[in-house]
Formats: structure tokens, sequence, C-alpha cells
């Protein structure tokens, strides 16, 4: 009898596991993770709340304070900022460009990790050098360039690269190409050797190996590229300011000197607008947002 109750006791204990004492670190761990999240989200949030604030309260009675809502802010920016228009020519400009970025990067960096031979270093460095200079350091010889070269009316209106959609995407397909291929290459070399050898053995050529074994099982990485890609090209400002000289072709982010006025400046609703700005790459950050965490943490297990 006692044996049973001691049996029954034993498996009641398995059952109900016990609770894990709350340790120091693992408190003040959370807390700072809470006020650093805070600390990131609080631009943001201060940014939200003056979109939705009348100027004219703000002007009254300051920022720390409460009341004067409004949306007529987004109305107004919308309008003042032709957004319509904007949104069009940013897709016009990041949709080509992210797609050719990860076009020529995946094969890149599909030869440089498939096969072995001595430029493979020099060829992915090669690639990733724009990723090493600034900029304005780049600034005039670009410039000079695309002005100097000709090309015909009906791929450019200007008759040269600049002030030319072409042109702006090029530039940010060379600076964004060395950094995907990068990724990409590492993420290649992780896929087993065996796989290629299969399909060698059933005879499918470098193409086949690259668009239908490569492609499918880098998707993650892909996802992962495309949301940052669509992120850093869709809110690229200096190269669209500097090759665009045409107001009708300015991407939505270099719109906002629109919303910024002769004397003054209504902050409430230059913030209106950038909360405009910034729905796009939220939006797609959310649907890819599964993709984009697995890319993220893809071969982090490897040795």
């Amino acid at each position: 009898m006692s044996a049973q109750v001691t049996s029954a006791q034993s498996a009641t204990a398995v059952a109900t596991p016990r609770k894990r004492p709350v340790r120091p670190y693992r408190v003040v761990l959370h807390v700072v993770l809470v006020v650093l999240a805070l600390l990131w989200l609080f631009p943001l949030l201060y940014a939200l709340l003056a979109s939705l604030r009348d100027y004219s309260y703000t002007a009254a009675h300051g920022y720390v304070s409460w009341g004067g809502f409004t949306v007529k802010n987004y109305v107004h920016a919308w309008e003042q900022a032709q957004f319509g228009q904007k949104f069009i020519n940013s897709a016009i400009i990041t949709i080509p460009a992210v797609v050719l970025t990860l076009l020529l990067a995946s094969s890149v960096a599909f030869v440089i990790a498939r096969f072995n031979w001595k430029f493979n270093i020099v060829m992915l460095g090669v690639f990733t050098a724009a990723n090493l200079l600034p900029p304005q350091a780049l600034l005039i010889p670009i410039f000079k360039l695309f002005q100097r070269t000709q090309v015909p009316y009906w791929f450019s209106s200007s008759g040269t690269l600049l002030d030319s959609y072409w042109g702006l995407i090029a530039v940010n397909v060379a600076f964004q190409t060395g950094f995907c291929t990068f990724v990409l290459s590492n993420y290649m070399k992780t896929l087993p050797k065996e796989l290629y050898e299969s399909a060698m053995v059933d005879g499918a050529n470098i193409w086949l190996q690259y668009s239908k074994l490569t492609l499918p099982l880098i998707r993650p990485a892909l996802a992962a590229l495309t949301t940052l890609e669509v992120t850093w090209i869709y809110n690229e400002y200096f190269w669209a300011t500097v090759l665009l000289q045409s107001g009708s072709k300015y991407p939505i982010t270099s719109s906002l000197n629109n919303l910024k006025g002769e004397f003054f400046t209504d902050n409430n609703l230059v913030s209106a607008g950038s909360m405009i700005v910034a729905v796009p790459t939220i939006v797609i950050y959310f649907v890819l947002q599964k993709q984009f965490v697995s890319g993220l943490t893809l071969g982090a297990t490897k040795g």
C-alpha cells in the first residue's frame, strides 16, 4: 500500500513541473530589453502623435501637451506632396532595382559558391567594393559620367543618363549587388554538395542547377534580402536628389521637401507625410516577416 502511495506521489510530482525560481539577472535583462524597445519606438510613436495634432494647437501649448487631434495633416500632406504620383515613381525605381539586384547577385553568388578557382575571393571583393566607399566620394565622377553619356531619347527624355529612371536604377543596383552577393554566397555554401552531384547524375546542366535547384532552396534568404533591399532603395534619398532634375520624376522620399515652407516648417505636416511614406515598407515587412526571420537565422547553427 505504501509503495502505491509513493508511486502516486512521484507520478504527481512528475505531472506538475516545478516553477523555476525567478533569477535577478533575468529580471534585469527583461527590464533592459523593455527600456531599449521603448527608446527604439519613441521617435516613431512621437512622430505618429505629432502627425495627429493641429499645428496651431501645438504652437500655442507646445508638443508636451495633450489635445488638438485632427487627421487633416494627412489630407494636406497627400495633396501638397502629390504622393499619388510619387508612389508610382518610387515603384518604377524600386521594383526593377530590387529584381535586377537579386538576379545579378544570385548569379554571381552561385558561381562563387559552386566553383573553386583562384579568382574566387578577388571576384567577391570586386562586387563588394562598392559597399566600402561612401556615396559622397563618388558624387562628382558619377554625375559627370551620367551627364556625358548619350542615350536615345526613347530611353531617356533628357538624352543622357542624367535625369533618367534607368540611371538611378543602375546606381542602386551597383551599390546593392555586392552586399547581396556576399550574403547569398554564404547561404549557398551551406547547401549539401550531394544535391548537385545527384543533379549532375540526372543530367542537369549548370543553368538547371541554378534555376531549378538553388533558387528554391535559398528562398528564405531571397525573401530576407527583398525586405532589406526594398526598404533601402525605397528610402534612398541622396542619389535621387542628385541624379533626378525633374520634379515630376522624384520618388516619394524626395517629395517630402514639398512639405517644407519658405519661412517656417509645419512639423506636424512633415510627420504626417513621413508616416505615409513609411506605410509600404511596414506592410512589406509584415507580409514577409516569416521568411525574413527564417532567412536571417538560416545557417546560424552551422559549424
